[in-house]
Parts: structure tokens; sequence; C-alpha cells
């Protein structure tokens, strides 16, 4: 996997919502590092497998940091049966989709939220464009 296919989700992301000045950062972690993320900002001490920083208000170019769980991400695309690569997109774009201020309920109805609906499509999307 290259740097360039987790680049395509995020850039793919501001190109849906009609944007193109601003800034995301993407890193990747292992458990124990988005472990320690969860426990100091959110107060969840677990691994998890992504976390998103907004950092820009209102008319401010859009700004914001996204912490993707390397090893949450291969476990999760291991019990799906898909590749990595494609947990990994799914994952930018999901912590990308909340920077730019999209939610979902922590809930089982958070699959069929306008959220997940939208990820899904722009992970297809992605997915299409690379073949």
């Amino acid at each position: 996997m290259s740097q360039d296919w987790l680049y395509q989700a995020v850039s793919l992301v501001l190109r849906n919502a009609g944007l193109n000045d601003g800034e995301i950062s993407l890193t990747l972690l292992d458990d124990d590092s988005i472990r320690e993320l969860n426990r100091t900002y959110l107060g969840k001490d677990t691994p998890t497998d992504v976390i998103s920083f907004t950092l820009y208000e209102g008319e401010e170019s859009v700004l914001g940091d996204v912490y993707v769980g390397y090893e949450r991400a291969a476990s999760q695309a291991d019990e799906a049966g898909i590749p990595v690569e494609e947990e990994l997109a799914r994952l930018s774009i999901h912590g990308t989709l909340h920077v730019l201020g999209y939610d979902h309920p922590d809930t089982p109805a958070r699959f069929a939220s306008d959220m997940f609906v939208l990820q899904e499509r722009l992970v297809r999307k992605l997915l299409d464009e690379a073949n």
C-alpha cells in the first residue's frame, strides 16, 4: 500500500464536499499509541480504529488531524474478509468526514446513518477509480 492510496481517499472526501482548500494530516498508529490518544483526549482507555480532531471553526479553511489505528484496521479487515488497504481507506474517509462535521450515533443505527451511507459510497467510488 502506498501513501498515495490514503491521500486519494482523503482527497476524494474533500472533493466530494466541494473543497479545494484545507489541510488534513493522516497518521497511522499502533494499538498502544491510539489507545493513549483515546485515553488522553476522549477519556476511553481502549484502542480504537480512528480518532479525528477538527482544528478549524466556521468559515476558516478545513484543518484537521486523523489518526487511524493500523492494528485495529488490520483486525477489522481480516474479520470482514477484505484487504487491509480497503479498511485503511474506509477509516481515513470516516475520520475525514468527522473533521468536516459529519457524525453518527454510537449505536447499531450508526450503520444506517447518512454519514455511513456517504462513507460507503465514497469507498466504492475510490475502489472503482483504482480499477
